[in-house]
Order: C-alpha cells, then sequence, then structure tokens
C-alpha cells in the first residue's frame, strides 16, 4: 500500500494495477467532502485516472453532491433512464417492479468499449458509478488507458492518424447495439452528430491520447467503409491488458474515471438470474482539441 503521506493526501492510496487505477481508503463520499479533501482527490484523479472507494451506503443525493463538486451534471437525453427524482443520475437496472429480474439487460451498448459523452460537442470528463445491486457473476467493469494506447501506436500510426476527426453519433451506436429500444425523433434530433479529433490532448495534463471507442461512427474526409473499418481497427489497438483495470464489484462500491483518457466496458451477466443495478453521473468537461507545443 502506497502512504498518502508521499503525494500529501488526507487518505491511503493502494494502487489497482501497475499502470492504472487506485482504490481510496479512509474517505466516506456520504460525508461532507471539503474544498481541501476534494482537492486531494482530484489529484489522484489525475494521476492515477480511475479511482474506487469501497462499499459504503451512499444516498442518491449526496452522490450528486460529489458529482457536482467536479463540474455540470450531464442530463442525459435518454430520460427514460433518469432516477431518484435527479435528473443528473443515469440508473442501469435490470429489475422489474417486483424487484425480480426481468431478463433485459437496461442497455447492451454498455458491453463495448466507448467513453461517456463523445456523442456531445461538449463531451464528458469523468462518470461516477455507484453500484447497488451487483451480480454474482459477470457484470463487471473493464477500464483502459488511452494514453498509453497513442504512446503504444508506431511512428506510421501516429502521422496517419494525428490530423483526423472522427463523427460520434449516439445514435448510430444506439441503433447498432441496443436497436429494439431507439432514440426517438425528438432525443435524435437534440443531438446531431459531431465531429473530434482522434487524437485529443488532455487539457489539464497536457498528455495526448487516442479519442474513440463505440461511438465514433466515420472519418471526416473519408469514404465512410474505409473510416468505419479505421476506427475499428484502431479501436482494436488500443486495448493492452497491461493497461487494463478489471473490476469486479461488491454492493456499495463507487468509481470515478477520466473519459477524456480512458475506455470502459461492462461485461455480460444472465438478465434472467442476476440482479444488477447501477446509478451513474457523467460530469460535462470540454470541446476536445489537439494541442501542440511550440
Amino acid at each position: 500500500m502506497t502512504s498518502a503521506h508521499a503525494f500529501d493526501w488526507p487518505f491511503e492510496v493502494r494502487p489497482l494495477t501497475a499502470n492504472l487505477g487506485a482504490e481510496i481508503i479512509g474517505v466516506n463520499l456520504a460525508d461532507d467532502i471539503g474544498d481541501e479533501l476534494f482537492r486531494a482527490i482530484y489529484e489522484a484523479f489525475l494521476r492515477y485516472q480511475v479511482l474506487l472507494f469501497g462499499p459504503h451506503d451512499l444516498p442518491s443525493g449526496r452522490q450528486v453532491l460529489f458529482a457536482r463538486r467536479f463540474g455540470d451534471v450531464q442530463i442525459h437525453v435518454m430520460s427514460q433512464y433518469h432516477a431518484d427524482g435527479f435528473p443528473e443520475l443515469y440508473r442501469l437496472s435490470n429489475l422489474d417492479e417486483d424487484g425480480k429480474p426481468n431478463g433485459r439487460h437496461p442497455d447492451r451498448g454498455t458491453l463495448h468499449w466507448h467513453t461517456d459523452g463523445s456523442w456531445q460537442r461538449v463531451t464528458g470528463q469523468a462518470t461516477i458509478i455507484y453500484g447497488e445491486m451487483v451480480p454474482a457473476q459477470g457484470g463487471e467493469t473493464h477500464f483502459c488507458d488511452m494514453y498509453g494506447a497513442y504512446e503504444r501506436l508506431d511512428a506510421g500510426w501516429k502521422a496517419r492518424i494525428d490530423d483526423l476527426r472522427a463523427v460520434h453519433n449516439l445514435d448510430f451506436s444506439r441503433s447498432r447495439r441496443h436497436g429494439e429500444d431507439p432514440l426517438s425523433d425528438a432525443q435524435r434530433a437534440e443531438i446531431p452528430p459531431v465531429d473530434h479529433p482522434v487524437v485529443r490532448t488532455h487539457p489539464e495534463t497536457g498528455r495526448d491520447c487516442l479519442y474513440l471507442g463505440d461511438h465514433a461512427e466515420y472519418i471526416v474526409g473519408m469514404p465512410y467503409a474505409e473510416g468505419r473499418a479505421l476506427i475499428e481497427q484502431l479501436n482494436a489497438l488500443a486495448i493492452h491488458p497491461d493497461l487494463t483495470y478489471e473490476h469486479r464489484w461488491k454492493p456499495g462500491e463507487l468509481i470515478v474515471w477520466d473519459n477524456r483518457c480512458v475506455l470502459h466496458r461492462a461485461t455480460p451477466y444472465d438478465p434472467f438470474t442476476e440482479r444488477r443495478v447501477v446509478r451513474r453521473c457523467t460530469v460535462l468537461g470540454e470541446v476536445p482539441a489537439r494541442t501542440r507545443a511550440a
């Protein structure tokens, strides 16, 4: 275990892997989070990209308050997922009105590597998920470092993609992954496709990273099929086992991660026999940009 004193933080830190993620020990997010404590949490967030907080009872309102410390919280266009009277909360559940598994996965798009909110002009900064009920088997969440994904591309790949822009489109990803419950016409009109750089510069760390995932549909200025093939190839190249953290949930755990430099996905579970209920907040960040040193 790494001592908090090594970083002058008021909690202990246990790295989750050699390259990605850390558990924060000694913080209860149901308590008031003062400015000094939040500054330390945010420093750890930038350093480790994925932070785990151990099991504790966290009311919905407290989760929203914690999310607001990071910035403006997204009100998701798919309002059918809003939860507990907080439009900032997005609940994924496979339970029926009697609390029994209903056999339906609430969003199969989550089973593919993606970054939250890339389908908006102002994209996701942080995502905060709290596990209310978790399966005995499956239903994990995996994370992968996109700084490392970009750094491991060879010079030829970097030269090929450094100036490319990809169009991200929730209607595209939702339709192909969860087509039986598509966006409504009103939802589709509210979130037209947007383009972002394939390589973005993190606005706070200054590091470059790949920025694609499952919402990326095609490449600006490239024939559609060619762009699709390029995106699929890069999405596959981005995932490295030693840059990945695979989390098996315990009830009451909370994870927050940096959408600007991390891809994530859920793993399958049996929705007929297992219960999985998680609630999510996504904090809005900024318009992705690529900057280069002068």
